[in-house]
């Protein structure tokens, strides 16, 4: 039968017989197609991976089997990834339960291999973005207009294995190997929820997008979705790391004409200048709380605030520098958990208002596909942020980079 339909198919179409090889082909009976099928679908697939043995002790590259996508699940092959500060914080095993051995990475770019039972949103060949948070589309949070914090695929990080049979995918001899924020990027192929995979447009420069998967997002829609600045306004940004910028890209992009940055480190002041701040405050240079200085030096406190070192003072100054009757406050940075809050009533009486963001508040699947395009049309400037490349094989190069302080990301090609 399969010798008959493919002979019928060439006689319409001579020219499309180099697609027509049973091992690499299915059929789609309602369009008379034929589309590439990945020859590795259903199957375990051997590659290497960055795994973490133990805490704070450099990555090692070892084989792996990543197993198939089971339903709802996809499998991707990593194209570029990138490290997070969150990687390295949960690898020197600080504040949390340790659990190695472990496959970290969750900023990253990567193609579809293939897809598990259920999924009908992606196929292989798409480009996707997985994210560490998701999007069900079903609960409460996911129909709302208001949160992107879904029920099912809100971020996890002591969960080592993935939901839908609660096993990891990856293994070595047999042995499991822990997932890490349902990601795991800093392997060849990882498998990922179909709900924490954004679908981008096929000609983004994935080794430049793939940032956008979290930190850098992060700082963006703090600043667009949430602080929403109007053209023309102040805004103080707390933190010049990754996210910070991040949060003054989305300020400079909303018209915001005054940017003040407020860090602990006055190395960062001349490259935060590429991101549009125009003026700078070291709190150690000053006798007095920050925000009094803000408020002196902005006549009674800023438009808005966006705070992203997690600190709590930092959060309280962010708070109390801006501006009664408008001032809008927005919490990044993640504290301590037995970190406690403290301002007067009287500050919120006045009307400030202080707001908590996650992930700036974007859908993953929804929202994130736009910020690729806002790179594309050159409205969001992405290059700027990376400042080192380094082959798969030098990825603890990359955590050297972090562990020193130097530069803001670094891209890591895992063909390279």
């Amino acid at each position: 039968m399969y010798h008959k339909l493919r002979r019928a198919f060439i006689c319409i179409s001579p020219s499309l017989n180099l697609f027509l090889t049973r091992k690499q082909s299915y059929f789609f009976p309602c369009s008379g197609l034929r589309r590439p099928m990945s020859n590795t679908a259903g199957l375990v697939i051997p590659c290497t991976a960055a795994v973490a043995w133990e805490a704070g002790k450099p990555l090692v590259m070892e084989r792996v089997e990543v197993a198939p996508p089971q339903a709802m699940e996809v499998r991707i092959k990593v194209k570029y990834t990138s490290l997070c500060h969150t990687d390295l914080y949960f690898w020197e095993a600080k504040g949390q339960t340790p659990l190695f051995p472990r496959i970290f990475g969750h900023e990253a770019a990567g193609i579809v291999e293939s897809v598990g039972e259920g999924v009908t949103e992606l196929q292989e060949g798409d480009h996707v973005l997985p994210v560490f948070t998701g999007e069900c589309g079903e609960c409460d949070h996911c129909k709302s207009e208001e949160s992107n914090m879904c029920d099912l695929l809100r971020i996890n990080t002591d969960r080592g294995v993935m939901l839908a049979d609660s096993k990891p995918r990856f293994s070595i001899n047999g042995s499991p190997i822990n997932h890490f924020l349902g990601t795991s990027t800093f392997s060849e192929y990882t498998v990922v929820h179909s709900g924490c995979l954004a679908k981008i447009n096929p000609l983004a420069p994935l080794d430049k997008v793939c940032i956008l998967s979290c930190g850098i997002s992060t700082g963006l829609g703090a600043t667009l979705n949430v602080a929403k600045p109007k053209k023309g306004s102040s805004v103080a940004i707390f933190g010049l790391g990754a996210v910070g910028l991040a949060a003054a890209e989305g300020a400079r992009i909303a018209g915001a004409s005054r940017i003040i940055g407020i860090d602990l480190n006055p190395n960062r002041f001349e490259e935060a200048k590429k991101f549009g701040f125009n003026e700078f405050i070291n709190p150690k240079d000053h006798d007095r709380p920050v925000q009094e200085v803000i408020a002196e030096m902005t006549n009674g406190g800023v438009d808005r605030s966006i705070e992203c070192t997690g600190n709590v003072n930092a959060m309280i100054s962010a708070f109390e520098c801006v501006h009664d009757g408008w001032g809008v406050a927005v919490l990044v940075g993640v504290p301590n958990k037995d970190a406690v809050f403290m301002t007067k009533p009287i500050n919120l009486l006045n009307e400030r208002t202080v707001r908590g963001t996650f992930f700036g508040n974007y859908k993953p699947r929804t929202d994130l596909p736009s910020v690729v395009d806002m790179y594309m049309s050159k409205k969001l400037e992405v290059d700027k942020f990376i400042t080192h490349r380094v082959p798969f094989s030098d990825i603890n190069k990359a955590f050297d980079y972090m562990l020193k302080g130097e530069g803001l990301r670094c891209i890591i090609s895992m063909e390279d």
